[in-house]
């Protein structure tokens, strides 16, 4: 009984220092993405973490210490993971449909829309509980996906647009 007591306020530790990270100033910008507790002999613990312009290893490495020194009172075993939720961040909460409007995106719904459970697209935001995302070559038909539906949303990652953005910034400068 007392260990599983240990374990609970472990993990009660762990959350609200994350939770407080992005109040920090010394965090500043910093927002929490995921975090994932799998317990076991050694607690794995990971916290997804993200902020307008990306965020570096040294930001991740700031914080994994940040929530070290909050659990070395505890002699519970861990592992902990810090990471940058990359350019293929996965959208969670429906504000993030709306955020990351005009982006490139994959939905995988639990059931079949438009006859698939895979959709790509542009991003049109959140239009009451569904989410619109534009498909075809131009990006020119709207599909309306229930938010209740999507198993899992990620943005991708699109290197010609990033490339095509460069050459013309370039060509805009000389």
């Amino acid at each position: 009984m007392h260990e599983s007591t240990d374990k609970s306020s472990f993990i009660e530790a762990f959350e609200r220092v994350v939770h407080a990270i992005p109040h920090d100033a010394a965090f500043r910008a910093i927002e929490i993405v995921t975090t994932g507790v799998r317990p076991g002999r050694t607690t794995a613990l990971s916290v997804m973490v993200d902020r307008e312009g990306g965020v570096d290893i040294a930001t991740c490495e700031r914080i994994a210490a940040r929530i070290n020194v909050a659990l070395d009172a505890f002699p519970d075993e861990y592992t902990l993971e810090v990471s940058s939720a990359g350019v293929d961040r996965p959208l969670i909460a429906p504000s993030d449909y709306d955020r990351f409007e005009g982006r490139n995106a994959k939905v995988v719904t639990t059931l079949a829309i438009a006859n698939a459970k895979t959709h790509r697209g542009v991003l049109g935001g959140l239009r009451g509980t569904n989410v619109i995302l534009r498909t075809g070559a131009n990006a020119e038909t709207e599909l309306s996906i229930p938010l209740a539906a999507i198993k899992s949303a990620n943005l991708e990652y699109d290197i010609r647009a990033d490339l095509q953005r460069a050459k013309r910034e370039k060509q805009s400068k000389a």
